[in-house]
């Protein structure tokens, strides 16, 4: 495989965020700017989980995600259509092979 390649497979296993945004909205029928703003603070709040667990593994709860995100003061949604948005990303992450449940 020559250095092309890799990069093609590289790209090919990259998550398009576009179709990633338009898959949620189409499954919850939330605005790209609520979908983008719950992302990122879902984001902030891996990173920070991952910072703190200093290279160990991380589990990741649901329920402390979508509280964290509700508690930021710039997001005005409801706890049903931030829980949507990340089902659907996770639905999305886990029919493109990037994410699964653990036990």
């Amino acid at each position: 495989m020559n250095q092309g390649d890799e990069l093609n497979v590289a790209e090919a296993n990259a998550i398009n965020e576009q179709e990633m945004m338009q898959y949620i909205a189409d499954k919850t029928k939330a605005s790209q700017a609520n979908i983008a703003l719950v992302l990122k603070h879902e984001q902030a709040y891996i990173n920070k989980v991952h910072e703190n667990a200093k290279g160990n593994d991380v589990d990741i709860d649901g329920d402390d995600l979508a509280d964290y995100i509700l508690s930021r003061k710039d997001v005005k949604l409801d706890e049903l259509t931030v829980e949507s948005i990340l089902d659907a990303e996770m639905d999305y992450l886990m029919d493109k092979g990037h994410a699964g449940y653990v036990d």
